[in-house]
Parts: structure tokens; sequence; C-alpha cells
């Protein structure tokens, strides 16, 4: 069985280690302190948790508060909660001011299928965020990844989001592997015949895919794009000059997401041929999250499918 690697813990003990640092540091919950494990934080730090029930739109207004007057809050719930109930709120008195809050959204994508269902898998967190002007939107892989990527993005101007899972995310890095912010990550280089676009809770999947690929004579890159915004267009664009076809792979919906930002680059910065795998247009169901991931197309074979696809569009 793979070693679990919580994102939700990797979000909690970044957030122990920056209050230690930063006196500025506050924890904004709304009934999610529980969620996001965040009992230790509760303990060493009581009088920076200000908890307001679920009012997930007063909770983005308090840390627009907060950050105006200098202290650097951190507002952590489901992911839908955030970017659905308290979008206005987010947009207006957060983004359009480029305030320094930082908002952690749990749940993005299907990994909490089998728990709550459709209310709370949210796959279109970042397709929301990426049309508001400002932000930083980060997708670790898994817990050390979000504890890097919460202490590499403290000192960032403006509003950040980052996306976490369920808890139950599979290691992909080791333990203090760097998170570098804007720039992409090669994992895989066998060869130029394809790019594998990926992020987040996929990424084992992809890495198997790649080792299956080589198999049969394919050389794949595997390329994590962890940050969203602002993307890394240039090396993006880099690796399509070498391979001319791609595939995208999220735990997310195909639009407004990974492939729809990668398609863009195709479009302004280079050429080539693109597949995109993640929810087609639909939404999610209750269920196991890596049965989820197979029922909706993004398992290792569809993957290895789809890097067939692009080449053959490549070779047309």
């Amino acid at each position: 069985m793979s070693e679990v690697s919580s994102t939700r813990i990797g979000f909690r003990d970044a957030m122990v280690t920056l209050a230690g640092e930063r006196e500025e540091v506050v924890f904004i919950s709304t009934d999610s302190i529980l969620v996001v494990r965040g009992e230790p934080f509760f303990e060493h730090f009581p009088e920076r948790v200000i908890e307001l029930g679920i009012s997930e739109q007063n909770g983005v207004g308090v840390a627009s508060g907060l950050a105006s007057s200098g202290m650097v809050p951190y507002i952590c719930t489901y992911a839908g909660f955030l970017t659905m109930r308290a979008c206005e709120q987010m947009r207006t008195f957060v983004s359009y001011p480029n305030l320094k809050v930082r908002f952690v959204g749990a749940n993005g994508g299907l990994h909490g299928g089998n728990r709550e269902g459709v209310s709370h898998q949210f796959t279109e967190d970042v397709g929301i965020l990426r049309g508001m002007p400002n932000f930083t939107i980060l997708c670790p892989a898994d817990g050390a990844q979000v504890y890097e990527a919460m202490l590499a993005s403290a000192d960032i101007e403006g509003p950040v989001y980052i996306r976490i899972g369920s808890g139950r995310e599979e290691r992909v890095f080791a333990d203090g592997t760097p998170f570098e912010i804007g720039k992409i990550r090669v994992m895989v280089d066998n060869g130029n015949d394809v790019a594998l676009f990926a992020h987040g809770f996929v990424l084992n999947r992809v890495l198997e895919a790649a080792r299956l690929l080589k198999e049969k004579g394919i050389g794949a890159k595997v390329v994590e794009v962890a940050t969203i915004k602002p993307l890394d267009g240039e090396g993006i664009a880099s690796i399509l000059r070498a391979t001319g076809c791609a595939v995208t792979i999220e735990d997310h919906t195909i639009i407004n997401g990974l492939g729809s930002a990668i398609a863009e680059v195709i479009a302004e910065e280079s050429q080539g041929y693109l597949v995109r795998l993640g929810l087609q247009d639909v939404y999610g169901e209750s269920g196991f999250p890596d049965e989820l991931l197979d029922a909706y197309g993004m398992s290792v074979h569809d993957i290895v499918a789809a890097a067939t696809r692009a080449m053959e569009k490549k070779h047309q």
C-alpha cells in the first residue's frame, strides 16, 4: 500500500511553523479547525484562532479587514465553500484590493467522494479563481509539498490559494523537497515523444503511465505544473516545442483548469496537439478516490491511451 502524506496535516504543520516565526499570522476558522486537524495550532496559539462558525462569506470579510490592518490571515475550509459560497467576497474584498490573505481549500477534486459525496467534492475551484486578477494558485501534490508551498508563499504579496485534499493523499515527494512557485518541474524525462502535464493528487498515476509507455518504447516527459497562476508559460512552451504533443491530467474539470491553461500556451506561444483528461463537463459521484479517478477517465491505462492518441495526431 502506498504511503499516505496528508495534505491537511501538511497545512496544519506549516501553520504552526509560520505562527511560531511570525506574530502576524492568524487562523480564521469557519467551523473548520477540526476538518483540517488544526487542534495543535489551537493548543499553541489559542489567541490567534478566530472561530466564526459556518459563515464563509463573513470569514473572508474578516480576513480582508485583518489583512488591511497588517495581519496575515489564513482561512481554510472546504474548497467550494470558499470559491463558490464566498466567491464575491474573495473577488471584491481581497482580489480587487490585492490583500495578503491566504485561502486553503480542502477536498479539492474527487478525493472526498466516499465520505461526503458530490456536495463536498470540488472540481471547479481552480477554474473559478483563474479569472481573478492578483491571485497566486498553487496545487501541491502531497502533504510534504503543501508544507513547503505554505512556507514558500508566505511572503507573496496579494492573495494566495492553496489546494489541499481529503487527507489521504499518496506520497509523491520526499520531505524537504523544495516547492518553487511559478516554475514547472520535470519529474521524468524518458524522451520527446509526448509530454504528460499534471498536478496534485494524480501524479503517481502519471508516473506509472510514463513507466508503461517506456516499456512500449515511447519516451514521455512527466511535468508537474503545481503553480497554475502565475503559469510558467515559457517553460511549458519549451517542453511543447520538444514533444509536439501533450496530455493534461487533472482532478478537476477540464474547463478553465490545467488543460485550458496548456491549451492557451499552445495557442499563443507554441504548437502541438493536446488531449485533456479530467472531468469532461460532468459532476462526480460518491465513491472511493481511486475508483472515481478510474471511472472518470484518469486511470493509468487511460493516460497511456491518451498519450498514444496525442502522438497519432502529431504524426497525421
